[in-house]
């Protein structure tokens, strides 16, 4: 169940967020992908439960229930998670991100070193300004970057028009038909019910509130540099990634792991993009808390 909580920021606005797992627990703030929002940490809910641990979740600005920031840059988040953590009296925490929701880990360990305990990064988005070559990301990923370097007017426009499509709770019928395309290890293991309509419906809320707008401000993020390298990142890192995962290829995520000082790299077999967090969150959270 998302019960969301509301907190006021001194950025301006709010910040939407949810808990799962042992309230009584160990914290782990959890960063959702893109395009997602918080409500993707209930597929930590049960091993959380199991572990002991507290899942903290929040929508970042402009998704869901998050209010819009203007401008913003991925330099700004240690800064509000940091106002999260004080807010619920947390003073160590590790964290969790899964795809998109890694550079906002790298940066929270870097800024944040002597609160973050440990990071686990599974199936994370690689730094795409730093990338000569993008042959290792999902084409999709290859066509959004070269429209957004050549035709970005048209890029926003096609994000506009997505927007009620991929909102409207009648697209799960049209989702499922997705599966179809993807590798194997993802398809069987979203043929599961549960993981689907958690993946699906996490998505589908990223679309509310501030709409495209939200959507976009993330996705240029993740094209622009980043603002700080990945090599100054020393706090304990677990790396996790699917051999074949095709949203960012196993190759690229060997690189990643490699410019990390303080990185343990877990590739998987016969995993995807998709399959290892669903199959593997308990192991991957035991071996987090354990950092």
């Amino acid at each position: 169940m998302d019960e969301c909580e509301i907190l006021p920021v001194k950025q301006g606005g709010h910040l939407a967020y949810a808990e799962y797992g042992n309230a009584g627990g160990t914290p782990v703030f959890f960063f959702h992908g893109w395009p997602s929002s918080r409500t993707m940490a209930e597929l930590t809910d049960a091993a959380a439960r199991e572990l002991n641990v507290r899942v903290i979740s929040a929508d970042r600005p402009g998704i869901s229930d998050s209010s819009f920031q203007s401008n913003r840059t991925l330099l700004d988040w240690p800064g509000v998670v940091e106002q999260l953590a004080d807010h619920l009296g947390i003073e160590r925490f590790h964290i969790l991100a899964f795809s998109g929701g890694a550079p906002y880990a790298y940066v929270a360990g870097l800024k944040m070193q002597e609160r973050v305990r440990a990071i686990a990064i599974v199936s994370g988005a690689v730094p795409f300004a730093d990338l000569s070559d993008h042959g290792g990301l999902l084409p999709l990923y290859r066509w959004m970057m070269w429209f957004y370097r050549n035709q970005p007017g048209v890029l926003r426009a096609l994000f506009y028009a997505a927007r009620p499509i991929v909102s409207w709770r009648t697209s799960l019928r049209m989702a499922r038909g997705f599966l179809r395309i993807l590798p194997r290890a993802d398809a069987e293991a979203l043929r599961d019910n549960a993981a689907f309509n958690i993946c699906f419906e996490s998505q589908r809320r990223a679309w509310r509130g501030s709409g495209a707008d939200g959507v976009i401000a993330d996705a240029e993020i993740y094209g622009r540099p980043w603002g700080f390298r990945l090599e100054d990142v020393d706090v304990p890192v677990r790396l996790w990634h699917g051999i074949q995962d095709r949203a960012f290829s196993f190759r690229v995520a060997e690189e990643t792991a490699k410019r990390l000082p303080n990185c343990v790299a877990r590739y998987v077999e016969r995993e995807g993009h998709f399959s290892l967090p669903i199959r593997h969150m308990g192991e991957i959270l035991a071996d987090l808390i354990a950092v």
